[in-house]
């Protein structure tokens, strides 16, 4: 079976050099907020073309600290698309705040303008656009503050000063996965990187003087060291993954792709049926791995449905019907041209 991901693959190109840093660190004695770490914000910041960068635990806390230092609290309500992984919208009421549900569009999964203008209320003080799949999305024409999680979207943001901050996730199966959790802010704005610098550390400006309330969101030295090794190679990885999603929609222009973006990064190769289930069996019959990202919306988990203010037919669309597809840049040729001669063999008979 081709698989969806295979992070051994992974390790396995990095596992040698990898090991040799790891002893390092170790043996240097400092494991966190070192050398690795200031490193590692240095060449994103770098890589980002932007001024600051602050590594955090996980892309989970990195939206966290970023409302947080927006100075969205308690009261605010912050728009989210209806159709997103659960950690945007969690993040949100970590703070205090409402997340309020916005639907999406047909073909991008992302927000728009106009879907913004409809959730929002007088309580609304932000918008989260998600760069999701990889694919980067328009920001919204709003007067709101914007915040973009780009968990998914390693390389597909081309200016990072457009909005208030920019989120990365470095969980193992992204563009730029870690060894661990870990995550990154990404901002143009002094206030902003110094205030999440802040309260990743328990709100301490020196030893045991703590000036605001916050908790623990610092990044290992081990994870850091990890993200700068591979970090030099995420941009052949990405047009690695251009590349095969490329192919599967040569093979299968019949099939419902996500709407194509010359900058989509292509953290997941994904392709819609109104009859999943078939779809996905006759993938597997062929022997082709899938999987489902995401099959519940927003508005319909049990902890979030009562935050529903107004209908999201198309966010909940996508999650009914969406399909993922093998795409990591250690997929072999012949593995390419499997999964491609499968999704070209869905075609319906004439």
């Amino acid at each position: 079976m081709v698989p969806v991901v295979d992070l051994k693959r992974r390790g396995a190109r990095f596992a040698a050099t990898y090991a040799a840093r790891v002893e390092a660190v170790v043996a240097g004695g400092s494991l966190l907020l070192g050398s690795e770490t200031e490193g590692l914000e240095a060449e994103l910041a770098a890589w980002a073309g932007a001024p600051h960068a602050v590594a955090v635990a996980s892309g989970a806390s990195a939206l966290q600290l970023a409302l947080t230092a927006m100075g969205i609290g308690k009261g605010d309500e912050v728009v989210v698309p209806a159709f997103t992984a659960v950690p945007t919208a969690a993040a949100v009421v970590a703070v205090g705040a409402v997340p309020v549900f916005a639907d999406v569009d047909p073909s991008t999964a992302a927000v728009t303008t106009e879907s913004v203008a409809a959730a929002r209320t007088a309580q609304t003080r932000a918008v989260i656009v998600v760069h999701l799949y990889g694919r980067p999305a328009e920001l919204p024409d709003t007067d709101l503050l914007v915040l973009e999680d780009a968990a998914q979207a390693h390389g597909a943001i081309d200016d990072h000063s457009r909005s208030a901050a920019v989120v990365y996730s470095f969980y193992p199966t992204k563009n730029l996965g870690g060894v661990g959790d870990g995550g990154a802010v990404v901002t143009a704005d002094a206030e902003i990187a110094q205030r999440v610098r802040l309260l990743r550390v328990h709100g301490m400006t020196q030893q045991y003087v703590h000036e605001e309330i916050s908790q623990n969101f610092r990044l290992s030295e081990i994870e850091a060291a990890w993200l700068r090794l591979t970090l030099p190679a995420l941009a052949q990885d990405n047009a690695r993954r251009h590349e095969i999603a490329r192919r599967y929609r040569d093979a299968a222009p019949h099939l419902r792709w996500h709407d194509p973006h010359p900058r989509h990064v292509h953290h997941l190769c994904v392709v819609r049926s109104e009859d999943r289930d078939a779809l996905r069996a006759r993938l597997a019959a062929d022997g082709v791995g899938t999987a489902i990202h995401y099959p519940v919306a927003l508005t319909q988990q049990p902890a979030y449905r009562h935050l529903t203010t107004i209908a999201c037919p198309e966010a909940e669309a996508w999650a009914r019907t969406c399909v993922s597809l093998p795409c990591f840049p250690e997929l072999a040729d012949d593995e390419v041209e499997r999964v491609a001669d499968a999704l070209h063999r869905t075609l319906p008979p004439a």
